[in-house]
């Protein structure tokens, strides 16, 4: 994703530099993206990157609750 002058900033990528995809979620084990997530997070704009971020939290939380 580029920025145009005057555009909304994006956040930063939730990436850890944990790369390492689970076979079962299909997420990574770092930041818990799915492929199509990672993939797509530089060419998607700022409201989907907040999206996903949103999606991450929810899925911190439940692994969380889980361990």
């Amino acid at each position: 994703m580029t920025e145009t002058p005057g555009a909304e900033p994006g956040p930063l990528s939730p990436c850890l530099g944990i790369c390492l995809m689970d076979s079962k979620t299909r997420m990574c084990r770092g930041c818990l993206r799915t492929i199509d997530e990672i993939a797509g997070w530089y060419r998607a704009c700022p409201s989907e990157q907040r999206a996903i971020l949103e999606r991450l939290a929810v899925r911190r939380a439940a692994a969380k609750a889980m361990s």
